[in-house]
């Protein structure tokens, strides 16, 4: 029998020979590990920092993912947890250098906050994307007229440069859905998102016309909720679960707010808003509505322009 250990350790190496994630999830995958490791040696966060002469704070963030590390504090971390192998040394080392190498979205660092270029990370992990939104199309999903009203109502204040940027960056995210090892995504969008016209008429014409055109793709779930349903067993605003198919990442919950947001992955968080968005998915109108409701839109919109 495999143990744990033979088995995680696997794991990593399948990951380093296709790190899909980029950094992002290297650096969570390696944290996780010296996690691991530093509480089955009954280490403190404080006597792990004292070792690489840094805080007990830092450690908490190495240990999340949420910063990298140089090569010398992971061999020293390796050192004071008996980690004493040449090869998982290396293995751990080689997760730290792969995890400092930037990934295709560090071309638009000028546009892009770090709070959201780990979502961009973990979509690129992601085997399943479940997303609720109320106001506005998934940016998945949006189309660049569309993608540009979004952005400029959130950044009145920047150059047309930046907003091309931006535009340029939520078009590059899309091209996962459409790669050989595209993840799953299901999206529950509310009728309210459909029927605000961003970016004027033509505008929204052209995103219906896309998200009937998407919908028929094998990868992608789409359901509309209708005002007809009444209330919604929402969170309050939009919610993404991404899950993924690495072990050591567990089911994480993004939650986006105006200038940061929040990424959840206790268990009982993440059971909270999974039950959740079982809920509007049981309540939405099942996927294979999903056109006919899109094309009743378009009709209405036609009544509208001939009136």
């Amino acid at each position: 029998m495999v143990s744990a250990q033979s088995g995680r350790t696997s794991a990593v190496r399948d990951l380093l020979s296709d790190p899909r994630g980029g950094p992002t999830v290297l650096r969570i995958v390696l944290g996780t590990h010296l996690r691991r490791l530093r509480e089955g040696c009954n280490i403190s966060r404080e006597a792990a920092g004292e070792a690489i002469r840094a805080s007990h704070a830092k450690i908490s963030r190495l240990e999340l993912g949420r910063v990298g590390a140089k090569e010398r504090d992971i061999s020293d971390l390796l050192t004071l947890y008996g980690v004493v192998d040449p090869e998982r040394r290396e293995m751990f080392l080689a997760l730290a250098r792969q995890a400092g190498t930037p990934g295709w979205w560090h071309k638009y660092s000028d546009v892009l906050p770090q709070w959201f270029e780990t979502l961009i990370g973990l979509e690129e992990a992601a085997a399943v994307i479940r997303t609720y939104e109320v106001q506005f199309i998934p940016g998945l999903l949006q189309t660049p007229d569309y993608a540009r009203a979004c952005v400029r109502l959130g950044h009145p204040r920047e150059s047309d440069r930046q907003i091309d940027r931006r535009v340029e960056l939520r078009m590059e995210r899309q091209k996962l859905l459409y790669r050989p090892n595209a993840p799953k995504l299901w999206a529950v969008v509310d009728e309210a998102a459909l029927r605000r016209p961003l970016g004027g008429p033509e505008a929204m014409r052209a995103q219906i016309k896309h998200l009937r055109e998407v919908a028929e793709l094998p990868n992608i779930t789409l359901q509309i909720a209708p005002f007809s349903i009444g209330g919604l067993a929402a969170a309050g605003g939009p919610v993404t679960i991404l899950r993924f198919l690495e072990p050591d990442l567990p089911d994480i919950v993004y939650l986006e707010q105006l200038n940061s947001a929040l990424y959840l992955d206790k268990r009982e968080d993440v059971e909270d808003y999974l039950a959740v968005m079982d809920s509007l998915c049981a309540t939405a109108e099942p996927h294979g509505r999903t056109p006919d409701v899109l094309d009743n839109l378009r009709f209405l919109d036609g009544l509208k322009r001939s009136s």
